[in-house]
């Protein structure tokens, strides 16, 4: 049973049980050494035990939007294919210190096969996939508004490849069934539901009978999902396409619909679409609950730049799940951001670097900028 609902049938087998996989889908125990290997079971885990209380920490954690222009994509042209794994490599180290990464797919991963193509109607190279991988990324949302850019053919090609590579998927699907399943991630006991929708498809209408292609904003579908999730997961996260793009703070909507989302059982919402930067805020439920709102996290990699559009980062969080005899609780702690910064020149040379070191890579006042961005994503937190 979840943090929410109900007593534990039986406290001792929840000290035995081994960590469970997602439909097929392998974990990351160790994510730098032995990507793809099945979780251990919990004699590898990070527990102490209090007592009778058995403590798990999980830290969860997620990154802005995966923007493949054409010029990111053609600075990545090798002579057999494409490499992006030499971009995220500044920041890689970084991205794989969470236990679970969620990353914003932006472009589907069609691949070459049915033609690249970049703004308005974007379709990138699968290899986009093998480097978020081997930067440490365990899972994408896919529901935005360039989902259905390249129609259903685009959608199921990227599917495919996904399935077959082991990225696990969130918001688009490849049939009614495959959309009913939820999507739960297993890390040391600690089981995690995602959810992806967005608020449209760029005036690209869903094929009829195909609403499995593509989640879009739809109060009482997500309402349903959010408590199905709860009754099967301890923590519910929310990847959402939403907001206005470029500005720098959510507006009204975004606000009115973090409330809703949590009120109704959301415990993390990280925001996408603005591709710029937007605050993060603990929002409280009615319930007492504490959810953690992440209003835009900007752009992670892409071809735009100026106007903050080439600063991003990783927000992480760390889930904290208690197990007694009276039962399980699960709360959120120690929100923690990281910036990052797009580098590049004339279109060449694109590396996601750490805002920090970004002077030595062009950035003007990176150190200002610093001070700055991490006042602006965390002001909101105290």
């Amino acid at each position: 049973m979840n943090k929410k609902h109900g007593m534990l049938a039986a406290f001792g087998a929840a000290v035995f049980v081994s960590a469970t996989t997602f439909w097929g889908f392998p974990h990351q125990e160790d994510k730098k050494a032995q990507p793809y290997t099945v979780e251990a079971a919990h004699t590898q885990r990070n527990i102490s035990v209090e007592g009778k209380i058995i403590k798990e920490k999980v830290t969860i954690a997620a990154i802005g939007d995966i923007l493949i222009h054409d010029r990111v994509y053609e600075d990545a042209k090798t002579k057999t294919g494409y490499d992006f794994k030499p971009m995220l490599a500044s920041v890689k180290d970084k991205l794989v210190e969470p236990d679970l990464l969620l990353a914003n797919q932006e472009t589907v991963l069609g691949g070459t096969e049915i033609g690249l193509s970049s703004y308005p109607s974007f379709n990138s190279p699968i290899e986009v996939g093998d480097a978020i991988i081997d930067a440490g990324v365990d899972i994408v949302s896919t529901a935005n508004n360039h989902t259905l850019d390249r129609g259903e053919k685009a959608i199921q090609s990227a599917i495919g490849y996904m399935t077959k590579a082991g990225l696990p998927y969130v918001g688009s699907f490849k049939n009614p069934d495959d959309k009913d399943r939820l999507r739960i991630l297993n890390k040391n006991g600690v089981d995690i539901a995602y959810l992806s929708y967005t608020y449209g498809t760029n005036g690209i209408p869903v094929p009829e009978g195909k609403d499995y292609l593509v989640n879009l904003i739809d109060k009482e579908a997500m309402k349903e999902e959010i408590h199905r999730a709860n009754k099967q997961a301890d923590v519910v996260v929310m990847s959402i396409h939403w907001g206005n793009e470029y500005q720098r703070f959510p507006d009204d909507i975004q606000k009115e619909l973090a409330r809703f989302l949590v009120n109704e059982g959301v415990d993390v919402v990280f925001g996408h679409h603005p591709h710029v930067l937007q605050p993060m805020e603990w929002i409280t439920a009615g319930d007492g609950r504490q959810g953690l709102v992440v209003y835009s996290l900007g752009n992670f990699l892409s071809g735009q730049i100026w106007d903050y559009k080439d600063i991003g980062g990783m927000v992480s969080v760390d889930v904290i799940k208690k197990v007694g005899p009276a039962g399980t609780t699960v709360q959120l702690e120690d929100p923690q951001f990281f910036p990052t910064y797009v580098s590049s020149s004339k279109e060449r040379n694109y590396r996601v670097v750490p805002l920090e070191e970004a002077g030595s890579h062009g950035l003007d006042n990176a150190e200002k900028k610093y001070q700055e961005i991490m006042s602006h994503m965390t002001g909101n937190l105290n």
